[in-house]
Order: C-alpha cells, then sequence, then structure tokens
C-alpha cells in the first residue's frame, strides 16, 4: 500500500476544482472552490446540438482540463501533465508521484468508476488520486459522489483507457507552487479580464452570450425535439442543477467568486459584475425548474417562458461581462 497523508475531502461540488483543491492544499496553498474555478477562468456556455445527439447539451464552463492549463497560468503554477497510450505507463506515471508523496489529478470516464451510481458515459471527469493498494486506489471525488472514495484498480484503468468524446489519454497531472502569497490583486483582474473577453468575443454563435440568446430561441421547441420528453427534459434541468455545477449551471460558483474578490478589491465594476451574476444564478434555477416542469407536464407555455428568461440571462450576463472586463 502506498498513500499520501493529510489529503483530505472538502464536501465541494464540482471535479475538477475538487481535484485542483487537494492538490494545491497540499502543497500548501488553500483557496475556496469559487476561487479556484474563477482564477481559472472557468466560466462559459455552450449550446450544442446535432443530428448524431438525441438531445441538446448545456454546458456552462470551460472544456475539460483548461480551467487546470488557466489556473496554472495565472498563478504561475507548475503543471506537470502525462499522457500515453500505454496502460503500464500510464499506470507508471501515477504510482511515481504518490510513491514520492504527492497526490495527483486524473481526467478519466467517470462510467467505470465503482463510487457511480448513475452509469452515464463522461469522459472529461477529473479526481485527485492520493493511495493504491493491490486491489484499490483511493480518490477524493465532489462531495455529491462521496468526497474521499474507492474503486478497483480494474475500474480505475478502464476509465482511464476509455475513448469518445472529451477523453485524455491516460492524462495524470500535478501541481508545484512556487513560494511567496497567492493570489495577488493583479492575478485576478487577469483571471476575470481574460473569461469575460472570451465570453463577449465568442468565435461561433454557441458559445458565450450568443449561444444564451440562441438556446432562449431554441428551448420553446424542445417538446418537438426530444423523442422522450418526459426523460430528456428532466434530465436537461438536473445536469444544470446537480451534474457538478453547483447550482445554476455554474452561475452560483462564479458569483461567490466575484463576492470573494469584491472583499480584496474595491471596484465599482466589480461590484456590478457581481450583483448582476447574483441576479443570472436566480434566473438560471427558474430556467430549469421549467424546463423541468416542461418535461413532466408536456406544457409548452413552460418552455416559452424559459426562452423569455433566456433572453434576459443572454442580456444579464452580457452587462456583466462588460462591466467586469472594465476591471
Amino acid at each position: 500500500m502506498a498513500m499520501v497523508g493529510g489529503v483530505g475531502a472538502r464536501g465541494t461540488q464540482h471535479c475538477e476544482t475538487t481535484a485542483l483543491g487537494v492538490l494545491l492544499r497540499h502543497e500548501g496553498l488553500d483557496l475556496s472552490e469559487p476561487m479556484l474555478f474563477g482564477l481559472g477562468s472557468g466560466l462559459s456556455f455552450v449550446y450544442w446540438d446535432s443530428k448524431a445527439m438525441g438531445f441538446p447539451f448545456l454546458g456552462g464552463r470551460v472544456k475539460p482540463f483548461e480551467l487546470t492549463r488557466n489556473l496554472a497560468a495565472v498563478l504561475g503554477l507548475e503543471l506537470a501533465v502525462e499522457e500515453t497510450t500505454s496502460a503500464r505507463k500510464a499506470w507508471q506515471n501515477v504510482t511515481a508521484p504518490i510513491d514520492a508523496g504527492r497526490p495527483v489529478g486524473l481526467q478519466l470516464d467517470s462510467y467505470h468508476l465503482d463510487h457511480f451510481t448513475t452509469k452515464v458515459h463522461f469522459g472529461g471527469h477529473v479526481v485527485a488520486m492520493y493511495g493504491y493498494d493491490e486491489q484499490n486506489a483511493y480518490l477524493v471525488d465532489t462531495d455529491q459522489q462521496g468526497g474521499a472514495v474507492t474503486t478497483s484498480l480494474d475500474g480505475l484503468a478502464r476509465a482511464r483507457a476509455e475513448r469518445g468524446p472529451m477523453t485524455a489519454r491516460h492524462r495524470s497531472f500535478t501541481l508545484t507552487v512556487p513560494g511567496g502569497p497567492r493570489p495577488s490583486q493583479d492575478q485576478i483582474v487577469t483571471a476575470i479580464t481574460t473569461c469575460a473577453h472570451a465570453f463577449l468575443t465568442p468565435p461561433i454563435a454557441n458559445l458565450g452570450h450568443r449561444g444564451i440568446e440562441k438556446t432562449a430561441q431554441q428551448v420553446p421547441k424542445w417538446l418537438q425535439r426530444s423523442d422522450d420528453p418526459r426523460e430528456d427534459l428532466p434530465r436537461a434541468a438536473l445536469l444544470m442543477e446537480r451534474a457538478g455545477t453547483g447550482g445554476a449551471l455554474f452561475r452560483n460558483l462564479y458569483r461567490d467568486f466575484l463576492a470573494e474578490c469584491a472583499q480584496v478589491i474595491d471596484s465599482g465594476h466589480l461590484r456590478t459584475g457581481h450583483g448582476l451574476y447574483a441576479e443570472a444564478a436566480t434566473l438560471w434555477s427558474q430556467v430549469a425548474a421549467l424546463i423541468a416542469a416542461a418535461g413532466a407536464s408536456g406544457d409548452a407555455t413552460n418552455l416559452a417562458q424559459a426562452g423569455v428568461l433566456l433572453h434576459d440571462l443572454a442580456r444579464v450576463e452580457r452587462e456583466a461581462m462588460q462591466a467586469l472586463r472594465m476591471l
């Protein structure tokens, strides 16, 4: 058995920030989950639909692992990433740091992990691994998935080897924190303005504030878009509120990040952005509730109302990011 000491679960909600928190606390840098999410410029929006998909997907964050790369860049962390097609080499990439007393981050497909009761393929899941024995790996996952958990080494190997959307090739990573206080006001401002610029200038209409506007146009048609509305619509609502988003499609996390920043940075632009994201978080939860109600009842008026709120959300979030970009 090999085990890294002093690793504990924190009751966190999003997988990538959960893993980052474990790795950074071990390095002596203790940041809240909203701060990790915001410093990683994690907030985004995507409306994704295609003929190959059974139902559209709404995403509220940047692509898997982009948050980690952003966080390392803005804080000047040393990010060491390993990827390989060899299962044997992949295992060595994990055991070497753990044997040396350091936890490791892993990107994998949650479908194969023993502690996941809902068996859905998601290749962008991230966990922290802090130990192993002859049968099991010891992981830290989100509070919803059990916090400190175990999974079989066979299941872990399958999860890491899985190919498909959002998967990586046995990706593992470690973080090293240089000395000095973190984060500085300049680093916070950089993270906020980087996120705002990307949100306000999306390369395609499916992303950012333009993507929310597109969603407002599409959601009222969702009863016709689905072959099984009673299944698809409540699931879409559940993903917005409960699938590691922290609620309100990650807007709760970003609201709390901005509130924490406002305690150390005196800025009217920041206060404006925080107030608008507090409003956006409430609206997103209302949208999710309306989508769930439409699925349960088959009543399209719920979707029409969700569309009205989404038009409001496109404006609210655009105005929020316009203020934040001026920091």
